[in-house]
């Protein structure tokens, strides 16, 4: 009775899956479906764009199948979360064209990035609609104009790197502003005018490089949570001192190639700063480190410093005080430090120095490099010295008399 049973369940089953096959019963499947404003966006945005020589990425963009499996486009659900446009791999071809206004359509977007190309012309206003917009990257192109004010208005931004590009004008006070900015990369631009007042108390990295900016920095000017600050190769000016105690999470710092004036707090030595780059201003007066200064690399050359160069500088493994008005004698901790290898650039010239304590026919290791010449001595030892020392091994008796009366 049981194996009838058995025989019989056996049987409908059977029959039951016939009956699938010849009948078959629609089973739901979820299937996300692009929101149509998305889907007509990315289609605007492929017309202005293409491939540079060499580059393939919109091959895939087949507006016949689903756009979320396009490369560089990721969704979440049925809306483009994040569009990275253009081959990601190291030294591949860009894309070249316009960014379309289209793009500000994109309400969901959190991530926006451009590899390097040729795209040009203006940065589309309609960027400031992407109210979850966090990463706005569109570096090394050639996009131009100026930066839109209207990016202040994205106030969940984080990142905003428009480096590289055309942009001139002045940096947006509206942009300074952004409450959540942590990373602002405006290098190698045209950029003019004066800082604005930076309010994020975020921001930790600021990079203006080589650009036309001018002015002053109020003391306030820059938020003390910056751990990354770059401003060199342009046309500042004015003290900084006031500025620079406040920063102290400061781990790179460079103010090169400017006009900055006055003095060079010695706190700063006692920031957690690895490379240190004030070379090629008008800071004056004495250098006066708090304690023994443990940054790697120290560049106060062609300024205006002066007074005697202090020891607590030993430490340092290259340091750059040439082209300055440093007197006396150099302290012999620099002298031990250099003849056991732990200074490995150590650039004096072109100053007023009266004296090294070093014997004649000391060997200077070959990882180390001394310049000493055009002081207010005979270098005691003959070393090779950067072409721009020139060829006078020794300054002019009348202008190390006239320094000293």
């Amino acid at each position: 009775m049981a194996e009838k049973q058995r025989s019989n369940g056996f049987v409908f089953i059977v029959f039951f899956l016939c009956l699938i096959q010849w009948n078959p019963i629609p089973i739901p499947v979820a299937i996300a479906i692009l929101d149509p404003v998305d889907f007509l966006a990315l289609q605007s945005i492929r017309k202005s764009l293409e491939d540079m020589p060499g580059s393939n990425y919109f091959s895939s963009w087949d507006f016949t199948s689903d756009p979320c499996n396009f490369a560089g486009v990721y969704c979440d659900s049925d809306k483009v979360i994040s569009l990275n446009l253009g081959d990601p791999r190291a030294g591949a071809p860009g894309l070249t064209g316009r960014l379309d206004p289209a793009i500000g359509r994109l309400s969901a977007l959190a991530e926006l990035s451009i590899v390097p190309g040729r795209i040009f012309g203006a940065l589309p206003q309609s960027i400031s609609q992407l109210k979850s917009l966090r990463f706005l990257a569109v570096s090394r192109n050639f996009i131009s104009g100026q930066i839109p004010a209207s990016l202040g208005q994205l106030s969940n931004l984080r990142t905003l790197d428009l480096s590289y590009n055309l942009f001139a004008g002045a940096i947006p006070t509206s942009v300074a502003s952004l409450p959540e900015l942590s990373n602002l990369m405006l290098c190698h631009n045209r950029l003019s005018g004066s800082l604005p007042l930076f309010t994020s108390q975020t921001l930790t990295r600021l990079d203006l490089k080589h650009n036309d900016l001018s002015g002053s920095l109020a003391p306030d000017s820059l938020p003390p949570s910056l751990q990354y600050l770059s401003l060199s190769w342009n046309r500042l000016s004015g003290p900084v001192d006031r500025l620079l105690n406040r920063l102290d999470q400061l781990y790179y710092l460079d103010l090169s190639m400017n006009q900055f004036t006055g003095t060079i707090p010695g706190r700063i030595f006692t920031f957690p700063i690895t490379n240190l780059q004030l070379q090629r201003n008008l800071f004056s007066g004495r250098i006066l480190p708090e304690n023994q200064v443990s940054i790697a690399t120290v560049d106060l050359s062609y300024n205006r410093l002066s007074g005697e160069i202090s020891p607590l500088f030993s430490t340092v493994q290259s340091l750059y005080l040439n082209n300055n008005r440093f007197m006396g004698q150099v302290p012999g901790s620099f002298v031990d430090r250099l003849l056991a290898a732990n200074i490995q650039i150590l650039y004096l010239q072109h100053n007023f120095l009266t004296g090294i304590q070093i014997n004649p026919t000391a060997e200077i290791p070959v990882s180390s490099s001394l310049c000493l010449q055009y002081n207010c001595m005979v270098p005691p030892v003959q070393t090779p010295c950067p072409l721009k020392a020139g060829n006078q091994k020794t300054r002019p008796t009348a202008q190390c008399n006239e320094w000293r009366g």
